[in-house]
């Protein structure tokens, strides 16, 4: 885990690090944030915002991702539509069976070459092969699977995926709010910042009692403090 220089910037590196950790956490605009910022006395434009989620977005992301344990072996896949200056494009996505994100590929095409990238991409992230891949019925996964001679379990049967297709909706929320990304790049720049931070601060709730989320919350606080810490 490396720290981040905030050298030669007017506002001191919590407020750039809070103005962040708000765009990246919470469905907001960078006008939203600006008016938070604002509540606080902080005179702060959207603008500046959005340039420093741009500058120490990414190198926050690494942090947090280099700080995360091993995901388990169950593999959920999936697809989803998304819509960029009026063309389809597929997101490919991949989460464990406890909704950790595990990576995602923005894709012009709903094919077997796109399936085979992702997996391609999650074996050499990862570093070590799922037990059981779950998926829809597209047959593009049952081609990428025999390409890469993977032994893995695979399920597709109906309504077994749905931990990979519920955790599309807090991407669905964002691309409403960001009315659509703007472009591939754009769009994988912000999923990389936005998977990373979700995954520090997902918890399911309703599986815990108070005074664990109250720990484990503080833990996540803590994570995001390091993974943002000024050198």
């Amino acid at each position: 885990m490396k720290n981040i220089s905030y050298s030669r910037h007017r506002f001191p590196p919590h407020i750039i690090q809070h103005a962040i950790w708000l765009y990246a956490r919470f469905t907001l605009s960078y006008r939203d944030v600006e008016d938070l910022l604002a509540e606080r006395g902080l005179d702060i434009s959207y603008e500046t915002v959005r340039r420093w989620f741009l500058k120490f977005g990414e190198p926050i992301a690494r942090n947090l991702r280099s700080n995360r344990p091993s995901p388990n072996d169950i593999w959920h896949l999936d697809e989803m539509v998304i819509f960029i200056r009026g063309k389809r494009h597929w997101l490919w996505r991949a989460v464990d069976s406890e909704g950790e994100v595990l990576d995602f590929l923005v894709q012009p095409r709903r094919n077997a070459k796109a399936a085979l990238k992702l997996m391609r991409k999650l074996l050499k992230k990862q570093g070590f092969a799922p037990m059981q891949i779950v998926t829809d019925k597209l047959k593009s996964y049952h081609k990428a699977l025999r390409i890469l001679g993977m032994k893995a379990e695979h399920i597709d049967k109906k309504r077994a995926n749905n931990r990979a297709e519920n955790s599309h909706l807090p991407i669905r929320r964002r691309e409403r709010k960001m009315q659509k990304f703007k472009s591939p790049g754009s769009a994988q720049r912000f999923l990389n910042i936005q998977s990373a931070t979700y995954n520090s601060f997902y918890l399911q709730r309703h599986l815990i009692n108070r005074s664990h989320l109250k720990q484990s919350r503080a833990k996540a606080f803590g994570v995001w403090e390091n993974a943002s810490a000024a050198a």
